[in-house]
């Protein structure tokens, strides 16, 4: 998924914007909607794109960890998943002193109890 918001340490970044990647990976059991081939006994892909795109494309934040927490706190509060892992790239990274294509943040997340 890829989304544009304000977020970042650097003043320009929350000015400017850019481009942020998002790969979005839930594990839950299957074996229902295998059987039933109906959308209501899984997850609908569509809803995972909108928990992203809410906190990309919302209030600036600092740093991409806290944008990783935040999309995982979210899919485990609205889907009955047992595992997410989410993980966010800023191309083109802003760095000091360097040449970055990109930097990355993977976060895992298990439901707990």
């Amino acid at each position: 998924m890829i989304f544009y918001g304000y977020h970042g340490a650097n003043q320009a970044e929350r000015e400017l914007g850019q481009k942020f990647v998002v790969d979005l990976e839930v594990k839950l059991d299957l074996r229902r909607a295998g059987a039933s081939d109906d959308l209501q006994d899984t997850i609908n892909y569509a809803e995972l794109y909108r928990a992203a795109r809410e906190v990309l494309e919302g209030s600036p934040v600092n740093l991409l960890e806290h944008l990783g927490e935040r999309i995982c706190r979210l899919v485990l509060e609205r889907h009955l998943v047992d595992q997410v892992r989410v993980r966010i790239q800023k191309p083109n990274a802003p760095i000091r002193g360097g040449i970055f294509a990109h930097s990355v943040v993977e976060i895992v997340r298990r439901r707990e109890g």
